[in-house]
């Protein structure tokens, strides 16, 4: 009979301690382990070519870092992207991405929205109760985690919400200042939670770019990796002309090919293809004809070439800018840019600070260093300076 209080205590020990893992050490070591750089360390850009990569406005199109339980203002030994190393790779311009579900299982073929990862991902890192249930608070709660890095960082970073946010952003870097501005955006809209109203809330929150669809179907559009497969909704169709009118960039990297033909064919603004790699170089489920990267630029948009391997098959730099150097070839040196995906479950070369061996690379395969400027930041200064609202 004594033996019963030890045995309880046992199971209590061991009850605690499964808690302190779980919120203490899931979510580093998932961390740890999707978002990775790999292979040997590449060697060291040249300083002539540093210098030129250091004269330009770098700008990626995708990261998602706000998903993981690492503090944005430091410096971290794994992963992809923080202020520190977005500053050692010259980014003048970085788009944050909130992830809010993924399924498990998740692959490129066919998915469906019954489970989430994220609910145990979130849960680990304590964040409130209320995005335990809700995909919208999630969508709130990382943007608030942006704000509060940008209020915490003496002015390093800056969220951009208009133009003028852009111009103020350039001018200090152009005056020797080490600012980055951070656009946020999200991936897939099961976020609006079928609600159309809930556009403005999240443009509110000071959201500028919208992904429609991520890797299943949802309420607005069909994912090229869901179930159906299908275009725009009703509820989609009137989710564009919203946020067309807040002028909010549609995004649609993820989205089913009838969602970008539905897309395309009544948008009025620029059309964004945040991060993804093209056919020509890297056959792929997401990845772009060269037919959609000429419609795409002819809306004026822009197509952010991805760094990891489903994006260009082999992550070495060479095999990036092979894959940017045809997506210009057919789309036309405007519409061409960085789509990182950093920190998006991914494996690289190199991380943010890395970003001036795409530059050596673009210009080993022979581009003109005022098309290299574009490509790797000025095609987006472009596009924000131009497109998002003026205030």
């Amino acid at each position: 009979m004594k033996r019963a209080p030890r045995i309880l205590t046992g199971i209590g020990i061991t009850l605690v301690g499964a808690a302190l893992f779980f919120f203490f050490a899931l979510a580093p070591i998932v961390d740890r382990i999707l978002n990775r750089v790999t292979g040997d360390p590449l060697p060291p850009v040249p300083q002539d070519l540093l210098a030129f990569h250091q004269s330009l406005a770098v700008a990626d199109l995708h990261a998602d870092q706000l998903l993981w339980p690492r503090d944005l203002l430091d410096r971290a030994s794994h992963g992809h992207v923080d202020l520190p190393r977005l500053i050692s790779g010259n980014v003048a311009l970085q788009v944050f991405s909130v992830v809010s579900k993924t399924p498990r299982g998740l692959n490129y073929e066919r998915n469906s929205d019954e489970t989430d990862n994220v609910t145990l991902l979130g849960a680990a890192q304590r964040w409130p109760m209320p995005t335990w249930r809700s995909l919208r608070a999630r969508a709130l709660y990382q943007a608030e985690k942006l704000r509060d890095a940008e209020r915490r960082s003496d002015g390093a970073l800056r969220v951009i919400r208009s133009r003028d946010d852009v111009a103020r952003v350039l001018r200090e870097r152009a005056g020797g200042k080490m600012v980055v501005g951070a656009l946020l955006a999200a991936e897939g809209l099961q976020i609006l939670e079928g609600n159309l109203a809930n556009v403005d809330t999240l443009y509110d929150a000071g959201y500028r770019m919208l992904g429609l669809t991520h890797f299943f179907d949802n309420e607005v559009a069909g994912s090229a990796h869901g179930v159906t497969k299908g275009g725009l909704t009703s509820l989609g169709r009137d989710v564009i002309r919203r946020m067309e009118a807040l002028s909010i960039f549609v995004d649609v990297a993820h989205a089913s090919p009838q969602t970008i033909d539905d897309v395309l064919a009544m948008a009025t603004r620029p059309v964004v293809v945040s991060h993804t790699g093209v056919r020509a170089t890297c056959p792929g489920t997401r990845n772009l004809s060269d037919d959609q990267l000429r419609r795409i630029a002819r809306t004026g948009g822009v197509v952010g070439i991805g760094f990891w391997a489903a994006a260009v098959c082999d992550i070495a730099p060479a095999s990036i800018a092979r894959a940017i150097m045809h997506a210009v070839s057919v789309a036309g040196i405007d519409h061409v840019a960085l789509g990182s995906d950093f920190d998006g479950s991914t494996v690289t070369r190199f991380d943010a600070s890395g970003l001036a061996h795409v530059t050596q690379a673009l210009r080993a395969g022979g581009m003109a260093d005022t098309d290299i400027g574009k490509v790797m930041g000025g095609n987006v200064a472009r596009l924000f300076s131009n497109s998002l609202p003026t205030q």
